[in-house]
């Protein structure tokens, strides 16, 4: 026999996640038939600035722990 108990979760969830969704995509597009263009670019670049910045720093995160650890970084 069937275990109804994760069938009801599972569908409650994906309803309850699609819904979320949904409502969510509407209010982000809403909000951007507001902006106008000059607004839009300059999140757009800062939004690409702290990505790069982020980058950045798991990249030196990541050679300072693999240098600390002892792995070999030179290039053959």
């Amino acid at each position: 026999m069937i275990d109804w108990v994760p069938v009801v979760f599972v569908t409650f969830k994906v309803l309850i996640f699609g819904t979320c969704m949904f409502f969510a995509v509407k209010w982000h597009y809403d909000q951007g038939k507001r902006m106008d263009k000059r607004a839009l670019l300059r999140t757009g670049c800062k939004v690409a600035a702290v990505f790069m910045l982020g980058l950045l720093g798991v990249m030196l995160f990541t050679f300072t722990l693999a240098k600390s650890l002892g792995v070999d970084l030179s290039l053959p």
